[in-house]
């Protein structure tokens, strides 16, 4: 474990998980000690090189040493700090990276030419007080949790092949690929194990049919719903309301903020802020360095595989 990370996912381990040999990073010293890193993984395909974002990491991007200085200040040393990573890159023909929540100074890539695009996540920001996680919910859904208590239980274990099982039916209602395999999964699941950083849960009928499945990951800050899904013919007991109001709960335990890693997908939407969670920016940043990946975007095909190899 390291400290300089804006959440678990920049951690070494996390990243050789899910982008074994990869992965590399870009540092940045002030007096022997590390004031920025920047975590990065490359990929190739089609003759293009981009750094890109890894499966299931939801955010990456730099991070910048805490400063106690006045506004001024800090900012010129944001901007020095990501100059500095910036001057670090690798020549590749595309980059574009989530950066963390955390980040809300991206002009010194826009002033680098890099473009920006907002997204949205879902953020319960004080764990402190589940009584009053509860009270900030919509009615509706805390009459979702009520009526999936009579239906289900909670379990936590039913082992990762099952909750990749419901993770699969999950994209087939929506007739998607799953982009991810049981394997991959799997090995993120026992480094996560290692670090005692994750747990999962399973709402199950009396006929031991599994509704819903949630898989939680967490740092000393936050807690991330990273997976969550359910069966397509078992959607009328709410049982994924119930379960993710036991992933909170208990994330209180391990972290202070809870993170559903929210979607611009609009029921998606829905569902986070029905639990009181804030809107919560974060920024896409990109660049395309190169003429031929300029002529490549024009084919979308090409673009979207580069994004999300």
């Amino acid at each position: 474990m390291i400290n300089e990370v804006d959440s678990i996912f920049q951690q070494p381990w996390w990243l050789d998980a899910v982008a074994p040999n990869q992965w590399e990073e870009i540092i940045v010293k002030r007096e022997g000690a590390i004031a920025a890193r920047m975590p990065y993984v490359i990929k190739k395909r089609y003759g293009l090189t981009a750094i890109s974002m890894p499966p299931l990491t939801p955010t990456l991007g730099p991070w910048l040493r805490p400063s106690k200085a006045k506004s001024y200040k800090k900012i010129s040393e944001q901007k020095e700090f990501m100059n500095e990573l910036m001057a670090q890159l690798p020549k590749v023909d595309y980059f574009c990276q989530s950066f963390s929540p955390n980040i809300n100074n991206w002009l010194p890539f826009y002033w680098a030419g890099f473009q920006q695009t907002t997204r949205y996540t879902y953020r319960i920001e004080s764990l402190s007080d589940c009584e009053q996680i509860w009270a900030d919910m919509s009615p509706t859904t805390r009459n979702s949790i009520r009526k999936a208590e009579k239906q289900v239980i909670i379990r936590n274990d039913l082992g990762i092949d099952k909750l990749f099982e419901i993770i699969s039916l999950t994209f087939t209602r929506q007739k998607m690929k799953v982009p991810y395999g049981n394997d991959f999964v799997k090995k993120l699941d026992n480094a996560c194990a290692a670090q005692n950083a994750r747990k999962m849960f399973f709402a199950e009928d009396g006929r031991g049919r599994i509704h819903a499945i949630g898989y939680i990951v967490w740092d000393s800050n936050t807690s991330y719903l990273l997976l969550g899904g359910g069966d397509p013919e078992l959607r009328n007991s709410q049982a994924y309301s119930l379960l993710v109001w036991n992933a909170i709960k208990f994330s209180s335990t391990v972290a202070k903020v809870f993170d559903f890693e929210g979607s611009i997908i609009e029921p998606i939407e829905h569902f986070c802020r029905s639990f009181g969670a804030i809107q919560t920016p974060y920024f896409v940043i990109s660049k395309m360095f190169t003429r031929r990946m300029n002529i490549a975007y024009h084919g979308r095909e090409i673009i979207r595989a580069i994004a999300n190899i």
